[in-house]
């Protein structure tokens, strides 16, 4: 299989490159590196092509035909407020690249959704449940939903799978900044010695989803060429004080949470995910519960010496 993977040098785009090829296919990254960096393609052996998707002519001839278009790039702070930016990044681009596509240049298409389009809808979170977007991040997304599901009903013959990632955490994220897992965010602090700050009090959960699951669920899509919105997702939740105790007990450190007052209207406290259409569908299931994830990323901590 030949493979192009976008946002390549992001969390989910560059832990992609590596198992794609580790696996035996040919795989072309794509990245502009705005948000990504080249640090998490050390060691990728496969061409990487610096582009940005919106401006087509800069790299479609360069990528040439694929089997599989793996669609990881994305602007993904849910705090920018800025709408054109977002949108044109996310939607735009899309658009774009399913344009592409449809010229014969892949047979199939999966790309990252996010569990932003739920917002604060009923749980656990169902992919037939009505879009509840709380930010132009998540809207982005459901436009995006819908611009796939047109794209899917003009082109029968070219399968597209939507995953809808809930809260993703694991090596090569620490470029994201602030969009960085709460995950990532909370180690740092506590690598510092200092106490890990959460808002009040600590009892808002998320479905925590290693990357590696999350790189298996993206194969086991293309595999069984996929087509629809599925979610990505362990369907377990986990407090933010569940994930201080636990980040507490994998670095050897008895640091208390700091609490304080939640600025963000926006903000979702509550993310579960129900994942039995991803696994009825492509066989997925999530192999690492919470606890398991942050053991294995922090061995990777320990073991560079330095933050994942």
């Amino acid at each position: 299989m030949r493979a192009l993977v976008t946002g390549a040098a992001g969390l989910i785009g560059s832990n992609l490159c590596v198992e794609l090829e580790r696996r035996g296919h040919e795989v072309v990254g794509l990245d502009n590196f705005s948000h990504g960096s080249f640090a998490n393609l050390v060691g990728f052996g496969g061409d990487v092509v610096s582009a940005d998707l919106v401006d087509a002519p800069s790299w479609q001839d360069t990528v040439g035909p694929v089997d599989v278009v793996f669609h990881q790039a994305a602007l993904t702070d849910t705090t920018v407020m800025d709408e054109l930016p977002m949108m044109q990044a996310n939607v735009e681009a899309f658009r774009k690249l399913l344009k592409w596509v449809a010229a014969g240049r892949a047979r199939q298409i999966v790309y990252a959704s996010s569990a932003g389009v739920y917002g604060d809808g009923p749980l656990p979170m169902r992919e037939d449940a009505a879009p509840r977007p709380k930010n132009v991040y998540a809207y982005s997304k459901v436009v995006m939903d819908k611009v796939a599901q047109d794209f899917s009903l003009a082109h029968p013959r070219i399968p597209v799978a939507g995953l809808r990632y809930f809260n993703v955490y694991g090596p090569g994220e620490r470029f994201k900044g602030k969009s960085a897992s709460m995950i990532w965010q909370l180690a740092q602090q506590m690598l510092q010695g200092r106490r890990p700050r959460i808002f009040e009090f600590g009892e808002q959960y998320r479905d925590f989803i290693y990357v590696k699951d999350v790189v298996e669920a993206n194969c086991l899509a293309a595999i069984k060429k996929a087509r629809g919105a599925f979610n990505v997702a362990t369907g377990r939740k986990t407090t933010f004080n569940e994930i201080i105790a636990h980040l507490n007990a994998a670095l050897g450190t008895n640091l208390e949470p700091e609490y304080f007052k939640n600025p963000y209207a926006f903000y979702q406290n509550e993310t579960l995910g129900d994942p039995a259409k991803a696994g009825k569908e492509f066989g997925f299931t999530a192999r690492f519960t919470t606890l398991q994830g942050i053991e294995d990323y922090l061995g990777g901590f320990k073991k560079a010496k330095v933050p994942a």
